[in-house]
């Protein structure tokens, strides 16, 4: 489906610049995923079609692949981990009707993967690889033929969500012979750069660990295809906490009622980090999707207060006194701070128990105050928000 280009007026006043939104949650699917798979399974043969097509995938590229072959009449079978969310696997078979199986095998993904390549092997059918496939890629690419069309004027900066790298293949191969002025800046989660991390090294190179939090662009690997294509064409890649993509999509939603999951959000969080560069310039993000589960609400609200500083956890040894509670609610913490976690252990054979803390502000600068008291009043405390082992251990 042919998408809006939209112009974001918060976002254009507030950078000085001319902010377009490609609105690819607005898809069937509500993720650019249905290009790339529709193009590939419609220009297989007919003895292809008849032995049908295999997926790995527990997001986007599932529904993609279900909604093509529901509207080409051709049976797929769809691989997900067994610890798939319902929600997602409703969503599969809503989209895919009766011209779809899903198949729960393993408890991650790469399980799923290596079941869905044996069954694909045993079957002979053809594997609808999410990202690493020519056709894919082409198919991902309309998204890019679609901005030229509809742009009002040329565009100097095209910001581009990176997972495996298909659509930012798409788009510049595009580019590359359409638009050649345009700087194309990828945009990938800081904790899973896989790109950047591979044109660094300048080999395709496999994460040991990635944070998943932005589950539809967070790979341990690019395509190898998706990195030769990409290498020389990006002109710059930016990697983007996870907490500050966090606040702009609680931002999106309160601000423009916009929906958009954490890698939707990527490239517009991306844009404070290129703010000089883009004054005075037309630019383009890529909203690539809004398969946002609200179940994740709480979660992104926590991520993106500790990211911006409003959320702090301590383990504080309170004296066990009478009023050293107190004490810490009055002279501690200031008018505006409000707890919003305590966990406390007594011990009744010690002179302090330890209480987990968490304490959120209307202002970060308040933050500085806290501690001086802490201090002052001499609290044994440790700060837990620096020390991720042990704040994923007490809190998370």
């Amino acid at each position: 489906m042919h998408t809006p280009l939209v112009k974001n007026e918060n976002l254009s006043e507030e950078l000085s610049a001319q902010v377009w939104l490609k609105r690819e949650d607005l898809q069937p699917i509500r993720s650019y995923k249905l290009r790339g798979a529709y193009n590939k399974i419609v220009s297989l043969n007919a003895n292809e079609k008849a032995k049908g097509v295999v997926c790995a995938s527990a997001g986007n590229h599932a529904q993609g692949v279900a909604y093509a072959c529901n509207k080409l009449n051709i049976k797929a079978t769809i691989f997900m981990p067994v610890t798939t969310p319902q929600q997602k696997i409703k969503q599969v078979k809503l989209f895919g009707k009766d011209k779809v199986e899903v198949v729960l095998k393993g408890d991650t993904f790469d399980e799923a993967f290596h079941h869905a390549s044996l069954f694909c092997e045993e079957r002979q059918a053809v594997f609808i690889h999410p990202f690493d496939d020519e056709k894919v890629i082409a198919g991902q690419g309309t998204v890019a033929l679609e901005l030229l069309e509809d742009a009002k004027s040329p565009i100097d900066f095209l910001f581009v969500p990176i997972g495996g790298g298909g659509l930012a293949a798409g788009m510049v191969t595009v580019f590359d012979q359409l638009s050649m002025h345009t700087k194309i800046i990828g945009v990938e989660p800081a904790g899973a750069a896989s790109m950047k991390t591979s044109i660094k090294n300048g080999v395709n190179t496999t994460l040991e660990e990635i944070d998943k939090f932005i589950d539809g662009a967070a790979v341990k690997r690019v395509g190898n295809l998706t990195f030769e294509i990409c290498k020389n064409s990006l002109h710059d890649i930016i990697p983007v906490p996870e907490g500050k993509v966090c606040t702009t999509i609680l931002r999106l939603y309160n601000e423009d009622a916009i929906v958009v999951e954490p890698a939707g959000a990527l490239t517009i969080a991306a844009l404070d980090f290129y703010k000089e560069e883009i004054k005075g310039k037309n630019i383009v993000c890529i909203v690539s999707g809004s398969n946002n589960d609200i179940t994740r609400t709480e979660e992104i609200k926590e991520r993106s207060l500790l990211y911006e500083g409003l959320k702090h956890y301590f383990v504080v040894n309170f004296p066990q006194r009478p009023g050293a509670l107190k004490e810490f609610v009055n002279k501690v913490l200031g008018d505006n701070d409000d707890i919003t976690y305590f966990q406390f252990s007594q011990k009744n054979n010690r002179e302090s128990g330890p209480a987990v803390v968490g304490i959120e502000l209307k202002n970060k600068k308040d933050f500085v105050k806290i501690e001086e008291q802490l201090k002052l009043r001499k609290f044994n405390y440790q700060y837990l928000n620096e020390n991720e082992d042990l704040f994923i251990h007490l809190i998370g």
